[in-house]
């Protein structure tokens, strides 16, 4: 799969969501979402920390990017619905270790999921404060009991893949960071409608809910300014 150095970041260009996820099983890869944001403010250790694992397109700013770098076919691949595509591939012969959120989220995940896809082998599932380094120990020797094939991780960058690759030191499988994914899923925090996300507008129907937001989004001018002047 090709890919390219953008600001520095190492990004994959998928041309659909079944050739990301088969190359990650391949390959028992860490998935890493990249936006605009990400490659923007990218310092030494977030490139770092991305080039070291499977960086994919996960905003529209990535793929124009890529595009803009001569490849010319890469698909958006939202990380929300990403991990949504692994369980509905591979629910039925892969076993999956969920860590994230709050407990009361995860429990509504999990049940969500038993739900939803009918046999789902979810061999074990904990909330996201891992606080300690007992507690981290503890979590990586239940995930080396489990043996699950894939690991999704929700506690937001750089702390999720910080713990994807700690575990993997010690557990080779196919991790993915979901940040708040799991709130998403369970209806705790609302996307925006189909059209905005259809349209790449998701940015814009944030910014509308939440002008607070406009500080964060005024980087966005930045990045598509750089983009067109060739800077990455």
């Amino acid at each position: 799969m090709e890919s390219k150095s953008l600001n520095g970041v190492i990004t994959f260009a998928p041309s659909s969501r079944k050739d990301l996820m088969q190359y990650a099983f391949d390959n028992h890869k860490i998935m890493v979402a990249v936006n605009a944001e990400k490659i923007l403010h990218a310092t030494e250790e977030s490139r770092a920390l991305i080039n070291r694992n499977l960086g994919y397109p996960d905003g529209i700013g990535a793929v124009w990017a890529l595009k803009k770098k001569g490849v010319k076919d890469v698909v958006k691949i939202p990380g929300c619905e990403l991990w949504l595509d692994v369980v509905a591939n591979y629910y039925k012969t892969k076993s999956f270790y969920l860590i994230g959120g709050k407990q009361e989220v995860i429990e509504e995940t999990v049940e969500h999921l038993k739900t939803e896809f009918k046999g789902i082998n979810i061999c074990n599932y904990r909330n996201g404060y891992v606080k300690t380094e007992a507690e981290e120990d503890a979590l990586i020797q239940d995930i080396k009991e489990h043996q699950p094939d894939v690991i999704f991780v929700a506690m937001g960058s750089p702390k999720q893949e910080l713990l994807m690759e700690k575990i993997q030191k010690h557990h080779q499988a196919v991790y993915q960071g979901l940040g708040g994914s799991f709130d998403v899923y369970t209806g705790n925090v609302k996307r925006a409608p189909v059209w905005w996300v259809k349209h790449n507008l998701e940015w814009a129907y944030r910014l509308l809910k939440q002008p607070s937001r406009i500080k964060r989004q005024i980087h966005l001018v930045r990045f598509f300014t750089n983009l067109i002047l060739n800077r990455y």
